[in-house]
């Protein structure tokens, strides 16, 4: 990197093509021992200003990067995955940190006195410099990193200087370092070594010469005047004293920047009061106490609302320093009756850690060992809040010692391997007094002290009782503390019949409820029936229809500390939030005071309007082309957001919201509400890639239909699952098409038992493609043409898109592209009749890939050109890697050499994504290119690969063709027994195709 950017194996130096590709090396070669996230990447290539395609430029630099490096024999030193990316070199085998290391030798002789063997190690390191560093390479963090490392330089040539002059040899010195000071003219220090050799070889007159150029420089250029150091320097020569050696220079090298880190914590509490003692032991065990070579595992246990999360956030914070690579936080739920789940949990952690959420695997297992990779070698704080049991605990555990974690719970979680615990009792009277003072004013607990330690004694020294106290003094300036211990005794016969921590909680809530009008009480009540994290201010007047001043009420509920503001969402909205105690009580409350039947209508009532938004927002999110089938669940009206609010963003901010409320619908077999809100979020799942949230949260919907006898629900969500488990499945779950063709036809007959004949067009549809698939081409053909007649009759416009798209795919099997490419060309039609650019995305890669088989390139690269463009306008990765592989044999057969980057890059994506059938397809491609470019063995590698992914896919004419070009490959390789057989096999496929279904 001393120079242009170059790699150099067995002595033989490669230049990287494209200086951007050669940035994101370099990137890599700064960053040693480190892993880059994909984020991180593209905010040091482009800085604030990244390009909508800088991923796929990533991608394709990587890719670049990896096959230069498996050409020259050394694949192995690139590694990246869904966590980033990082070179594995050692520092000695980069020019940059060798050149370090020798300077930090030199400057460690110079200390010894050894100066001879010190200029021995300067010059070994300066001659490592080939020119100006990182010259050809570029990247919004270039310049930066270039003027750092011209600096080490200068710096090391200034302390060889010394060394020289100490040594006597004052003219090598005026000699070498002229042409650098020409370079850096403003320089002082540099300057100062060149008057000083210049001196000493007797050149008085050309040494004060430079220091005259140099100050007149710096007074047209900076008004300055010369420094001290060169001034006195002049006033030496002028007075012919002797001149010193400068000593050498302690300057090291600059940091380089410090890598993003996750911030998950939650705001410190700013009247956090006691806790002296629990404060101490855990920031000792977080930090000075912590084991060096095991995880540290501090808990805190206590009872519902004694401070346990106010004091982990509050030792969090402090502690944060000793964890630069970040802190992340989860409330875990443990005190509502469904924990939340520790594969959800890793999931947000990965994101938070820089991991695509379309990279997240979907099995918890994997998420594990992922977070762990992603956490090995740093230095990052875990804090899991309100855990319920230790089997929810060991999954968010790192592996890393490096790393520290933070548990509170109600129970001591003895289970937890090697976690130090303390148990947090109330408050003292001193410490609660204390608080109350802190919330409510301390010159009112000053004036009136007796009454102040009455009503912490009241309160039982709960901490969240004394807050819930001092804020209503708080919004009650004219009332005095004795009013306040009054009513707390006009309550105490409560209290004295309740025997657990847990019901004087209860009882200091009651003092902040009761001070409530009676619409704002209902509004409480009814808000606590909700299990979602937060939730947005419409919610109010969902629940209480009849009331104009929902707002205003749902205000007084924040001003007596019974909800929360949580944030502004992505959308604009304000978020509110419960304590989870409080929550509890308003329930309990709610119990007791309302009718019967009254949860189940307060929870419709919400339930629908976030369904009824979500409805709205989701017929403006392009992505599948189903029929919008919809159950019978009520659809209240409700203050919608904005027109101008982005539904991608409303759907960003209400995610967590959404999932909670179809787990809650599903546990209380509302079905048509889960079904109906399951089916809206499927266009944004499928768009951002949440491929494990769809699976899950349409396997929870279904489940819930079969328990109630819900059909159409059932055939709704089963319809989503099989696009999920088909083109999302993985190898190890076995053969993709057969199940596809399993599930496609159960889904006809739902729907055919239903009557849903929109329904029926899109699973026909289904059938056609596991037909097609299996190889029954004229069985695929049929279901083909009934799908278009259902969707025709029935005005299923989408339905119209697939089922043509359908028809082409069966007839491309049979080499009928000419039919083909009329379906395709209504299909295209339809789609944007339909306003769905998604599926426009799709209709055009088929189109590229029939005009590309029927010898049209240029009208194939155009197609694939245009919905290129559209994927990457979407993000949207899945189409985007059908095009790339498509495009890659375009390439091959015009000859371009486009070919091989376009394959790797839709295969790193394909990996990355876990798209089986794309990942196959990519193989596939880049072993045909290594056929073509005479490199049979690489061409093997490939195509045995794809063949084994094949094998699981089920897709037998793709099998058979990745079978055919093996055979070629090992033909070519000279392994005529191997190509017999795979050849074999290939016709045995194809001799099956078309036979049936």
């Amino acid at each position: 990197m001393l120079g242009p950017v170059t790699v150099v194996i067995h002595g033989r130096r490669h230049r990287i093509p494209r200086a951007q590709t050669r940035g994101l090396l370099a990137l890599m070669l700064l960053n040693l021992g480190r892993r880059i996230s994909r984020e991180g990447v593209i905010e040091a290539m482009w800085g604030g200003a990244a390009p909508s395609t800088a991923r796929s430029q990533v991608h394709n630099a990587v890719t670049v990067i990896r096959g230069h490096l498996a050409d020259l024999g050394a694949p192995e030193l690139l590694d990246s995955g869904p966590s980033g990316y990082e070179l594995l070199v050692e520092p000695e085998q980069v020019d940059a940190a060798r050149f370090d290391d020798g300077v930090r030798l030199a400057r460690d002789a110079a200390a010894r006195g050894n100066q001879k063997e010190a200029v021995r190690l300067l010059r070994g390191a300066l001659g490592l410099w080939t020119g100006e560093p990182l010259a050809d390479a570029t990247g919004a963090f270039v310049d930066a990193s270039r003027a750092r490392l011209v600096e080490r330089r200068l710096t090391a040539v200034e302390d060889l200087a010394d060394l020289e002059l100490e040594l006597g040899r004052a003219e090598m010195v005026a000699d070498e370092i002229a042409p650098l000071v020409d370079a850096h003219p403003m320089r002082e220090r540099l300057r100062v070594r060149q008057m000083t050799a210049l001196y000493r070889t007797g050149r008085q007159v050309e040494a004060l010469q430079s220091y005259r150029v140099y100050r007149n420089l710096l007074a047209e250029y900076e008004g300055l005047d010369p420094g001290r150091e060169i001034a006195e320097l002049e006033r030496m020569i002028l007075r012919a004293d002797p001149v010193p050696a400068a000593a050498p220079s302690a300057v090291e090298p600059a940091p380089e920047p410090a890598p993003a880190a996750p911030a998950l914590l939650p705001p410190d509490i700013p009247d956090f009061t006691g806790r002296e003692g629990p404060v101490g032991e855990l920031r000792h065990l977080l930090t000075d106490g912590r084991p060096s070579s095991a995880l540290a595992v501090a808990g805190v246990a206590g009872m519902g609302g004694v401070g346990k999360t106010t004091l982990a956030v509050h030792v969090a914070h402090l502690a944060a320093p000793a964890y630069p690579d970040g802190q992340l936080y989860a409330n875990l739920r443990g005190t509502e009756a469904v924990a939340l789940d520790p594969g959800d949990v890793l999931a947000r952690f990965l994101r938070a850690l820089g991991v695509d959420a379309r990279a997240i695997p979907n099995d918890p297992v994997e998420r594990g060992e992922m977070f762990r990779t992603r956490l090995a070698g740093r230095r990052v704080l875990v804090v899991l809040d309100n855990a319920a049991s230790e089997e929810q605990v060991r999954p968010l555990l790192p592996g890393a010692a490096s790393c520290a974690v933070l548990v509170t719970s109600r129970a001591r979680l003895t289970g937890v391997e090697g976690a130090r615990w303390i148990d947090l009792d109330v408050f003292a009277r001193t410490e609660a007094v204390r608080l109350l003072g802190r919330v409510a004013g301390d010159e009112r607990v000053a004036a009136e002290p007796d009454e102040a330690a009455d009503i912490v004694r009241l309160c039982g020294g709960l901490p969240l009782a004394v807050r819930v106290a001092g804020a209503r003094l708080t919004a009650r300036p004219t009332w005095r503390l004795g009013h306040l211990s009054r009513m707390l005794r006009d309550e105490r016969r409560r209290l004295d019949r309740l025997a657990t921590g847990d019901l004087e909680v209860r009882a200091s809530l009651a003092l902040s409820y009761e001070g409530l009008k009676g619409e704002a009480k209902r509004l409480f009540r009814r808000l606590g029936r909700f299990d979602t994290p937060d939730f947005p201010a419409w919610l109010a007047g969902a629940v209480l229809e009849e009331s104009a001043d929902a707002a205003g009420l749902l205000e007084s509920l924040v001003d007596a500390q019974l909800i929360g503001v949580s944030s502004v969402d992505a959308a604009g909205e304000i978020r509110y939030r419960f304590h989870d105690l409080v929550r509890l009580y308003a329930r309990e409350c709610a119990d007791v005071e309302d009718p019967p039947g009254d949860r189940l209508e307060v929870l419709g009532a919400g339930f629908g309007g976030w369904l009824a938004i979500a409805e709205r927002m989701a017929a403006r999110v392009p992505g599948p082309c189903y029929a919008a089938i919809s159950g019978t669940a009520p659809r209240p009206a409700v203050e919608f957001p904005p027109d101008d609010v982005e539904p991608l963003d409303w759907f960003d901010a209400e995610r967590s919201a959404l999932l909670s409320v179809v787990r809650q619908a599903c546990a209380l077999d509302l079905d048509e509400l889960a079904f109906d809100l399951a089916g809206c979020l499927e266009k944004y799942f499928d768009i951002r890639g949440m491929y494990g949230d769809w699976n899950a949260t349409n396997s929870l919907v279904l489940a819930a239909c079969r328990r109630s006898g819900n059909l159409l629900g059932e055939a709704v969500m089963l319809r989503g699952l099989i696009d999920v488990v088909t083109w999302n499945s993985t190898p190890e779950q076995g053969d993709a098409t057969s199940r596809f063709h399993a599930d496609a036809f159960r889904l006809l007959e739902m729907f055919t038992e239903l009557g849903e004949r929109r329904g029926m067009s899109d699973a026909a549809v289904m059938c056609s493609w596991a037909l097609t698939a299996r190889g029954a081409q004229a069985d695929a053909l049929a279901y083909g043409e009934r799908a278009l007649a259902l969707a025709e009759e029935t005005d299923h416009l989408g339905g119209q898109a697939r089922a043509h798209v359908a028809l082409a795919v069966a007839l491309a099997e049979s080499r009928d592209v000419v039919r083909a490419i009329g379906h395709l060309d209504a299909a295209l039609a339809a789609a944007r009749a339909l306003g769905n650019p998604r599926y426009e995305t799709a209709v055009l890669q088929f189109l590229g890939i029939a005009y590309r088989e029927a010898g049209e390139l240029e009208t194939s690269s155009r197609m694939f050109d245009e919905s290129l463009a559209i994927s990457r306008r979407y993000r949207d990765v899945y189409t985007e890697v059908l095009t790339m592989v498509a495009l890659s044999r375009l390439y091959l057969r015009q000859g371009d050499p486009r070919a091989r980057e376009a394959a790797e890059s839709s295969l790193a994506l394909g990996r990355e994504f876990n798209m089986s059938h794309h990942v196959a397809d990519a193989l596939g491609a880049l072993g045909e290119i290594e056929l073509a470019a005479g490199r049979p063995e690489q061409a093997v590698s490939y195509l045995e690969q794809s063949v084994a992914i094949w094998r699981t896919r089920g897709w037998l004419s793709f099998l058979a063709a990745a079978l055919h070009t093996l055979g070629q490959a090992y033909e070519a390789s000279g392994d005529e027994p191997a190509a017999a057989r795979v050849r074999g096999e290939a016709q045995e496929i194809l001799a099956t195709l078309g036979s049936g279904s």
